[in-house]
């Protein structure tokens, strides 16, 4: 049952989401929104319910799942992007290459962070 309430958790959040594109007409996805506001509830509660935390990670256990349409899609679209190789190269090189220098970051300022946490017990 825990696990349900999660799940619908998560559900609120994306037709919050959704709500919201559609309704101020934002070029962002409803998921996108939905998990932004999702961070900025769970940064106000300073904690992850067990609930969501439960729905969380049976999600993790099928991420590639949940990411094969997308990669699908483009191999069936690649002849519309034959004339935009270059581009789409550089895009993928250059969201990797931030994507990792942004969690390298984070995750410097999260062991500082802690670090002096545990200095200050």
């Amino acid at each position: 049952m825990s696990m349900l309430r999660g799940f619908l958790i998560l559900v609120v959040f994306f037709l919050l989401g959704e709500a919201l594109r559609v309704l101020f007409v934002i070029p962002v996805s409803g998921g996108v929104l939905g998990m932004i506001l999702m961070t900025f509830t769970l940064m106000l509660r300073g904690r992850v319910s067990d609930d969501l935390a439960s729905a969380s990670q049976a999600l993790i256990s099928v991420l590639v799942l949940l990411i094969m349409p997308g990669v699908v899609g483009i191999f069936f679209l690649a002849s519309h992007f034959s004339g935009q190789w270059l581009a789409v190269s550089a895009a993928l090189l250059l969201g990797t290459f931030l994507s990792v220098l942004t969690t390298l970051l984070l995750m410097k300022c999260m062991l500082r962070m802690t670090a002096r946490g545990g200095a200050d017990d």
